[in-house]
């Protein structure tokens, strides 16, 4: 089996596009952002796409879920060991995963993680896909390709830093993306330092959203579930997130280009 070398996330502003703010989850009050879709979007391919700084390395923290019960879910967590996992289950069985055989320990550093799901595409291998920091995980801990639709993208909660209330995430989100209806790649939402290699974000004002995506800058102070909130939706499609448990001194700008 080949090592494989993940680059650092940013540790501090390079120049160029420049994220203002993230949202500090603390799990001792249930931090998180919620909204369920009033419609299904694409549940058979769409992408996912966020930095985060890790406060502990004791527990599994959840970067999103969504879950109809406890035998059908979708999520994307930093597991105890410092690994990735994505995961979707159908019916009580796996119907897609991937865990990285890599870990992510240093909670110092902010990760890009984009997660994409495209159950029908042609190449088998294609079909769940994790990118950290702009390279594509190819060395497994375990891996299954879905043969269905997902769970993520019905008209079921969904939630960001947390999953059914378990597992709360512990540290910082910034610049999350939901692309409905569409498998994209990492460098549509980053790009290696042409100086320092650093893998940083760039603007993603350009992407097609998908009538069920959203784009979340959490610049906004306000706990309403609209453009004023902390979860606003700034995509023009005005999916915005509630609020749950975060207040105002949990808009930082500790984030993945001011770290």
């Amino acid at each position: 089996m080949t090592a494989q070398t993940i680059l650092p996330a940013n540790s501090a502003s390079s120049g160029g596009y420049e994220v203002a703010n993230s949202l500090r989850f603390n799990p001792a009050s249930n931090d998180r952002l919620t909204r369920t879709p009033s419609t299904t979007g694409n549940e058979s391919r769409w992408t996912w796409s966020g930095w985060a700084k890790r406060g502990t390395d004791n527990q599994d923290l959840f970067l999103f879920g969504c879950d109809e019960d406890a035998n059908n879910e979708t999520h994307l967590k930093f597991g105890t060991g410092g690994d990735i996992r994505f995961l979707d289950k159908v019916g009580g069985s796996t119907n897609g995963k991937i865990n990285t055989l890599a870990k992510f320990r240093d909670l110092s550093a902010w990760y890009h993680i984009v997660a994409v799901f495209d159950k029908d595409n042609s190449t088998a291998t294609d079909r769940m896909i994790l990118y950290v920091n702009g390279v594509r995980i190819s060395v497994f801990d375990g891996s299954v390709m879905p043969g269905n639709s997902s769970i993520l993208n019905k008209a079921e909660l969904v939630e960001i830093g947390a999953l059914d209330g378990d597992g709360d995430m512990n540290g910082y989100i910034c610049e999350v993306c939901f692309i409905d209806g569409l498998a994209l790649a990492a460098d549509s939402f980053g790009e290696f330092d042409s100086d320092s290699g650093i893998w940083k974000p760039i603007k993603v004002s350009g992407l097609t959203f998908g009538d069920q995506g959203y784009y979340l800058e959490m610049k906004q102070v306000g706990t309403s579930q609209n453009s004023s909130g902390m979860g606003a939706d700034t995509s023009g499609n005005d999916n915005h997130f509630a609020v749950n448990g975060l207040t105002a001194i949990d808009q930082t700008t500790d984030t993945c280009t001011n770290n």
